[in-house]
């Protein structure tokens, strides 16, 4: 993931919990019916839920750092088993 979209995904995990923490907020001092703020008060919830994974999810992918392409140039594999099983037969 490019550090671009994991900076989308942060931003839009933060909105996401600014825009549901105020509308409660506003529907809590409002005088809405108990239906209406419970019904609201559970879309806040899972809402909240998606921002804060959205947000993680984000975060994970910016605090990783890409792979370099020198350091997997020709090797299928992750750990470099396969690029120097190749380099063994190419010198024999």
């Amino acid at each position: 993931m490019s550090r671009r979209a994991a900076k989308v995904l942060i931003a839009a995990g933060i909105w996401t919990l600014y825009v549901w923490v105020t509308r409660m907020w506003n529907i809590a001092h409002d005088s809405h019916g108990f239906a209406f703020k419970a019904v609201h008060g559970v879309l806040a919830v899972i809402s909240c839920a998606f921002g804060i994974a959205v947000g993680v999810i984000g975060w994970r992918a910016l605090r990783t750092r890409p792979a370099t392409s020198a350091g997997s140039a020709g090797s299928a594999g992750h750990d470099g088993r396969e690029a120097g099983a190749l380099e063994e037969r190419a010198q024999a």
